[in-house]
């Protein structure tokens, strides 16, 4: 049976033609012809005294030959570079002990860190100077094909697993690349702005190609503010190369004079003037000339009068001369006249004004549901005497019961008595058949006389109502942030506020005011620092409920109104406020004692019960629009929406819309935004 652990002490051994191990001479030389692996590495066990665990995957033949006697280190070196040649290794294990193992995989086995310097090892490299990624990334090439070399960021650190004659080879070039070399020097401008002069030297030394938004790779490049100076770290030739640049271009803008056009990207020069004229202590502009009232123009071009150079007393500032600042409102301009380190303050000032604001999408959404019920009957007659006799009138007559019998049994009376051309009789009939044509649920009755002595009537009506609504409105709007907007969808609906009329009705006169009904929606968004949105809103709705009553001209309005302050998260709902509203009213109408007889008495009453419920509640979903991307992305939504809704109705591939954007506005439509899959 083979041995896996063979442990010999130092011995003095020979090796025979055919290496079977018999103890020799240490005098002879080695010479081995295609002599299996394994024994070679215990005859070498027994003669150096070390300790080699081998792995049940080694096997091979060797050849090997020298011209000299080997001593028992140099008899060690021929093992591990016979090891390597037949593609094994030698891995530290501990103790003296070596583990032989192939190759393949000897960087995750198990090993000795940073062990004896002889085989397959593994070190750590501390990094001081140059980024452990940057230089992974340069040691990999030198690596074994079997050795792995690792980064450690936070540590900066590298772990290489390699054999250790490479690993001397890569400790050397790490300590001469592992070196600070660079310099650091300020440079304190004058004229220039440090952040704009920052800019220009990365772009400068950037490779041909490069993204416009990466740094350079050869320098650091700081801006400090307070001084308005440069902190350039890098290699002293490049510093050496770029101060004579830098100073240039500062003494440069010096030279250009102390008159400065600003052309703003995203800001309003209106805005921007007084605020800047308060930081150099200019007095508030009066305007005497007339402005235009956006940036672009399609008449003459704007006379000088345009530029809105205001009538202003200058301040001096820190004993500099005074500044003067004025807006030229056609091409969105601010002109600056002041001294070079006034001119670099505004400059600084006006770069962190002039950035593309975000926007809000304000998303409200107002639910009513209501649900009313009403239940009515009632039992109304009348008994009067005809031809004198003794019968006396005996009728009765309900508030919560329609139609009116006296209203009717006058009417009826009022025919056979009055004349056609009265007009008391044109307004009994005209009450009557209102009554008749107000009436809800069933009615039913009769009249007739009692011999030739009476004439009796009565009406029955029975009344049962249900009635649910469900109510849904979602206004939104888009705002810039700190930007009032408004959303009105409804109509205008003329209100009388007073009225007059003349002697005998000369020069009478109506006054009337129209009065906005619908869903408006206003808001004002403030996006605050850690990405919740306070809102500043009012939120109505409002409808016609119909006149105050019967032939009046007066109207009654519906209204839902929520004015508040909220603060809210980008994305998520929360809820203003909302009623829940439940009533229940019952009313009896009875005829004294005979209307509580049992049975009887329901001819002698009227009775209605009449019930409502009202849930409504208004929530609200702020979302923050920080990119053009962002809002191409609401703007599909919603488009995807309408036009889904149109196509769904219409039964068509393209929908009117989609024809319309691409004919009219010669555009493609909005990409619809690709539903998100689950995930398998």
């Amino acid at each position: 049976m083979k041995r896996l652990l063979i442990s010999a002490a130092v011995g003095v051994m020979a090796f025979g033609p055919l290496a079977t191990g018999p103890a020799l001479a240490q005098s002879q030389v080695l010479n081995l012809q295609d002599a299996d692996i394994r024994v070679f590495i215990q005859d070498v066990a027994r003669a150096t005294g070390r300790t080699f665990i081998i792995d049940p995957r080694v096997s091979g033949k060797v050849s090997i030959a020298s011209q000299e006697p080997l001593s028992k280190t140099e008899l060690f070196e021929v093992l591990l570079s016979t090891l390597r040649a037949n593609g094994l290794v030698a891995i530290p294990a501990g103790g003296g002990a070596y583990r032989i193992a192939p190759e393949q995989g000897a960087a995750t086995q198990p090993s000795s860190l940073g062990s004896s310097g002889q085989g397959f090892t593994t070190h750590v490299f501390r990094l001081r100077n140059i980024d452990a990624d940057a230089a992974a990334e340069t040691l990999k090439p030198l690596i074994g094909a079997q050795g792995v070399v690792t980064a450690g960021r936070r540590s900066n650190t590298l772990v290489v697993a390699d054999y250790a004659d490479n690993l001397g080879r890569i400790r050397a070039l790490i300590g001469q690349i592992d070196q600070d070399r660079s310099v650091i020097e300020t440079i304190t401008l004058r004229s220039m702005s440090a952040r704009e002069m920052a800019g220009v030297v990365n772009d400068l030394l950037k490779a041909p190609g490069e993204e416009s938004n990466a740094r350079n790779a050869l320098m650091s490049v700081l801006v400090v503010e307070s001084s308005n100076s440069l902190v350039l770290r890098g290699d002293a030739d490049i510093i050496t190369r770029l101060r004579p640049v830098i100073t240039d271009l500062d003494r440069r803008a010096q030279s250009n004079g102390d008159v400065r056009v600003v052309r703003l990207q995203h800001a309003s020069a209106e805005q921007l003037v007084p605020m800047l004229q308060q930081l150099v202590g200019q007095a508030s502009t009066s305007t005497t000339t007339t402005s235009t009232t956006s940036g672009t123009s399609t008449g003459p071009a704007p006379s000088q009068e345009t530029a809105q150079a205001a009538t202003v007393r200058p301040t001096a500032v820190n004993g500099a001369r005074p500044a003067n600042i004025a807006r030229f409102a056609g091409a969105n301009a601010l002109v600056i006249s002041a001294d070079a380190q006034t001119q670099q303050m505004l400059a600084e000032v006006i770069r962190q004004l002039d950035v593309r604001r975000e926007q809000v999408l304000v998303e409200a959404v107002v639910v009513e549901v209501s649900d009313e019920t009403a239940k009515r009957l009632g039992v109304q007659f009348a008994l009067a005497g005809t031809n004198g006799s003794a019968i006396p009138f005996v009728g009765n007559n309900f508030t919560n019961g329609a139609p009116s019998l006296l209203g009717l049994a006058g009417a009826a009376a009022a025919n056979n008595v009055l004349p056609e051309d009265s007009t008391a009789l044109t307004t009994l009939r005209a009450a009557a058949l209102d009554a008749l044509a107000n009436t809800t649920g069933m009615i039913t009755g009769g009249a007739g006389r009692i011999g030739d002595d009476a004439l009796f009537g009565f009406i029955v009506n029975a009344v049962k109502s249900d009635t649910k609504s469900n109510l849904l409105s979602t206004p939104s709007i888009m705002t810039l942030d700190n930007q009032e907007a408004s959303i009105l969808v409804g109509q205008e609906v003329p209100v009388t506020t007073g009225e007059v009329l003349g002697d005998s009705n000369t020069n009478p006169f109506r006054t009337v005011q129209r009065q906005n009904v619908g869903i408006e929606l206003k808001v004002r968004p403030q996006i605050n620092a850690g990405g919740a949105v306070t809102l500043f809103l009012r939120q109505e709705v409002s409808s016609v409920a119909g006149p105050v009553a019967a032939g009046s001209d007066e109207l009654v309005f519906n209204k839902r109104e929520i004015e508040t302050t909220v603060l809210a998260d980008d994305g998520d709902i929360i809820v203003l406020g909302g009623l829940l509203d439940q009533n229940e009213r019952v009313s009896v109408d009875r005829t004294p004692i005979l209307g509580d007889v049992p049975g009887l008495g329901a001819l002698f009453r009227s009775k209605a019960r009449e019930g409502g419920k009202t849930n409504l509640m208004v929530f609200i979903r702020p979302r923050i629009i920080k990119t053009a991307a962002d809002a191409r992305a609401a703007t599909a939504a919603r488009y995807g929406y309408v036009r889904d809704q149109q196509g769904v109705r219409k039964g068509e591939v393209e929908t009117d819309l989609d024809a319309m954007v691409r004919e009219y506005m010669q555009i493609a439509p909005p990409a619809a935004a690709q539903p998100v899959q689950p995930a398998s």
